[in-house]
C-alpha cells in the first residue's frame, strides 16, 4: 500500500480546474501531481455545466498540458440548488437497515422528487437520548452528477468516486490540522460562484451550507469600474498590475464588492449559532480563490468577530523539490478541495 499513488483529485470549479495527486508513504502523504487551469466563466454557472463540449475540451487540454497519466479520478459537486446535506436524528439501526429505509427517511428532508436524487448517508453515532442516532444525509441531483460524470468520461478519465465539496474540505482538514475535541472550526470555501461552509466539532461535521455567491462579485465589480475584460479583471484581482489600472486602485473596489460575501458568511454563522447548544466558533479556515484576495481574510475576520486563517492544504504533505514550492504556497488555498478529493480511496466513506 505504501508508495501507492492514489486517485487524481479533480476539482472542476467555475473559474479553474484544479488537480492533485498524492502518494502514500510510511511518513504520510507526498505530492505527486499539482496543476491548475483557468477556464471561461460561461462554461459552468452556479455549479451547473452550461457548455459541456467546451468544458470537455478544456479538460482534455488540462490532461495533455499536465501530462496526466492517471485515469482514475475523484470529482465533487457543490451548489445550494443541487446538493442537500442534513444532519438528522433517527432511531438506532444498523447500516444495512438504514440502507433499506434511507429513501423513505430522506423524503421529508429533500425538497426534490426522491427519484431525481442520489442519496448517501453516514452514521455518526448514538445521541444522548437512548435509542436515537445522528446521521449525515446527502442528496445530490442525479442530473448534475450525470452531467459532470459525462464530461469527465468524455475527456478520457474514469470518475471512480463522486464526493461533495464540503466533505472534501473535511478530509483536507483532518490530515493537516490538530483536532480539538470540543472546538467548533468553520471551513469556509469561497470559489468563483459558490460558497461552502462546513462547521466541524471535534473534526466531525455539525453544520453545512452552500450559497451561490463568490469571488465573481470581485471580477464583475472590477470589470464595471475600470471597463475591463473578464481576463483583465481576473489578473487584477490576483494582484497583477495592468497598463490602465494598478492593484492599489482596485483594492477599495474589491473590498466594497466583498461586503455581500461577508454578509452571507455572517448570516450562515448566525443561523448555526441560533440552532446550536455550543455556538462559539473558534476559527475560520478560509479556502478558495477569495482567500488570495488582498485583505479579504482580515476584513472578514473584522466583520464576523472570529479569527480567519487561509487554508494550508499542503501543511502535512511532503512537497518534492521538482515542484515550485513558493508557487504552491501562494495558491494553496485554491487547492483545498482537490487535496481532500485526492485522499479518497476505493470503498471508504
Amino acid at each position: 500500500m505504501f508508495g501507492s499513488k492514489g486517485f487524481l483529485g479533480l476539482d472542476i470549479g467555475s473559474s479553474y480546474i484544479k488537480a492533485v495527486q498524492l502518494k502514500e508513504s510510511k511518513s504520510g502523504y507526498e505530492l505527486e501531481h499539482f496543476d491548475m487551469l483557468p477556464i471561461s466563466p460561461e462554461l459552468i454557472v452556479e455549479s451547473s455545466i452550461i457548455d459541456a463540449i467546451r468544458l470537455t475540451d478544456s479538460l482534455k487540454e488540462f490532461i495533455r498540458k499536465g501530462k496526466i497519466k492517471t485515469k482514475n479520478v475523484v470529482i465533487s459537486i457543490a451548489g445550494h440548488s443541487s446538493v442537500i446535506i442534513k444532519r438528522i436524528s433517527l432511531p438506532e439501526m444498523s447500516e444495512e437497515e438504514l440502507t433499506e429505509s434511507i429513501k423513505f427517511e430522506a423524503e421529508q428532508y429533500v425538497p426534490f422528487d426522491i427519484e431525481d436524487v442520489n442519496i448517501d448517508f453516514q452514521i455518526l453515532g448514538p445521541k444522548e437520548e437512548a435509542g436515537q442516532m445522528d446521521v449525515i444525509l446527502v442528496a445530490v441531483k442525479k442530473e448534475v452528477i450525470n452531467d459532470y460524470v459525462a464530461v469527465v468520461k468524455e475527456a478520457g478519465l474514469d470518475p471512480v468516486i463522486v464526493d461533495v465539496d464540503a466533505f472534501a474540505l473535511e478530509n483536507m482538514y483532518g490530515i493537516n490540522y490538530e483536532i480539538e475535541a470540543g472546538a467548533n472550526i468553520a471551513l469556509v470555501n469561497i470559489g468563483a460562484s459558490t460558497l461552502n461552509m462546513n462547521i466541524l466539532r471535534g473534526g466531525v461535521s455539525v453544520f453545512t451550507r452552500d450559497s451561490s455567491i463568490g469571488s465573481n462579485l470581485h471580477t464583475e465589480a472590477l470589470q464595471k469600474e475600470f471597463n475591463l475584460t473578464y481576463e483583465e479583471a481576473e489578473r487584477l484581482k490576483r494582484g497583477e498590475a495592468l497598463d490602465k489600472v494598478r492593484p492599489e486602485e482596485a483594492h477599495p473596489v474589491m473590498l466594497n464588492a466583498s461586503q455581500e460575501i461577508f454578509t452571507e458568511v455572517s448570516r450562515s454563522m448566525d443561523y448555526f449559532r441560533s440552532s446550536s447548544q455550543q455556538p462559539e466558533i473558534r476559527e475560520v479556515i478560509l479556502s478558495g480563490g477569495s482567500a488570495l484576495v488582498q485583505d479579504f481574510a482580515a476584513r472578514l475576520s473584522e466583520k464576523i468577530g472570529v479569527q480567519v486563517s487561509p487554508a494550508e492544504p499542503f501543511r502535512n504533505i511532503h512537497i518534492p523539490s521538482k515542484f515550485d514550492s513558493s508557487f504552491i504556497e501562494e495558491v494553496a488555498p485554491i487547492a483545498a478541495v482537490a487535496v481532500g478529493l485526492a485522499m479518497r480511496r476505493q470503498g471508504d466513506r
